[in-house]
């Protein structure tokens, strides 16, 4: 088939992305499908990949958009790469990207979601021929996926009552914490399921705690603490494919801090604003807003001094230093997009260990 040629964020030659591999990145075990039996339709089960790269590397595929060729197509899977150590296979379809259905979204924006996943992007994928004979059975793809994949990222503060959860863990055990959520308590107020299994406790995992260790951490927390959970039925969905729960996957929608995506029109005196490369709070080097101009475009568009720029133009800038960053946003010569969070918001994400990319 004739490949459709499009233009990518940075005068690619394809809108596609291409990912490289080393060896040291990734999870041990591929992921799996829940049947490799077809419906007697000729339609087979989505797959599921969890791919984990370093801020330098890549994710060894590239994503094509092809003439008389539907969906999202992945190709040119690198031989030895992590995606083919994964699993994927050339001409699967796109389905779905960290949980949100894609089938139906243009290219482009496709490729900004994957490029601003940052190291770690979960897929669900169709195989080629499954894919075209769904679509000529006209099957809604996205009722073939779950409906929620995700764990949640909640953060809850004490009142008189407590947190309002308690904590059941098998004897002998270490690791195994369900909830139980007093209802209309802080913990259901911030979104915590009934009966969730506990996976993370203010950023770090509660793998080899036991329940009077993780009991002490409670304690230390004082009157607030940042729980990631999941529901009994994204527990099991992740255990069964041999994928590990990140917060990097986590539903943040209920996290009082959040990203701001400012749009900005180039005046006459520019943008108003100069971008600064500093030392984060919780560690390595950051791009920073500041001296933003009263009146000009920046301060129109809602730029505080200190904000901490995430992504530019819907493509993450992780691992780009400040020549690179500049070079993104210049890109366009009279508007530009940026995604940024408040000192308060980026030291929160942190310090749970997922550095804000989840909100991307």
């Amino acid at each position: 088939a004739a490949m459709k040629q499009t233009k990518g964020l940075e005068g690619d030659k394809m809108s596609i992305i291409k990912f490289e591999f080393n060896p040291k990145v990734g999870i041990d075990n591929p992921a799996l499908t829940l049947t490799e039996d077809t419906d007697g339709e000729g339609v087979g089960e989505p797959r599921f990949y969890l791919l984990t790269k370093e801020s330098t590397e890549s994710f060894g595929f590239c994503l094509h958009e092809e003439l008389g060729c539907q969906g999202h197509v992945i190709r040119q899977i690198e031989l030895g790469g992590v995606a083919q150590r994964r699993g994927l296979q050339d001409g699967d379809r796109l389905l779905q990207v960290n949980g949100h259905f894609v089938d139906h979204m243009d290219h482009l924006r496709v490729v900004q979601k994957i490029k601003a996943s940052g190291n770690q992007v979960l897929l669900a994928v169709l195989d080629g021929d499954s894919y075209e004979a769904a679509k000529s059975l006209g099957r809604d793809l996205s009722q073939m996926l779950p409906d929620d994949i995700r764990p949640r990222l909640c953060h809850i503060t004490r009142d008189k009552s407590g947190f309002g959860f308690s904590v059941s863990c098998p004897e002998g055990t270490k690791g195994t914490f369900q909830l139980s959520v007093l209802q209309d308590g802080p913990a259901d107020r911030a979104g915590v399921p009934p009966s969730s299994w506990l996976l993370e406790l203010n950023g770090d995992s509660v793998k080899s705690y036991s329940h009077t260790q993780l009991t002490k951490k409670l304690k230390q927390s004082g009157n607030k603490v940042t729980l990631l959970v999941a529901s009994s039925a994204v527990e099991e969905f992740y255990r069964l494919r041999g994928l590990r729960v990140t917060a990097a996957l986590a539903d943040t929608s209920r996290i009082p801090f959040k990203v701001r995506e400012l749009h900005l029109v180039k005046g006459p005196a520019g943008y108003g604003f100069l971008l600064k490369e500093d030392d984060c709070s919780s560690g390595g080097v950051g791009q920073f807003l500041w001296d933003v101009d009263v009146g000009l475009p920046a301060e129109q568009a809602g730029m505080r001094e200190g904000d901490r720029v995430l992504a530019v133009n819907g493509e993450s800038i992780e691992g780009l230093d400040h020549e690179q960053t500049v070079h993104r946003i210049r890109a366009r010569e009279d508007q530009v997009t940026l995604l940024v969070i408040d000192p308060a918001g980026d030291e929160f994400y942190h310090s749970v260990g997922s550095g804000g990319m989840v909100l991307l």
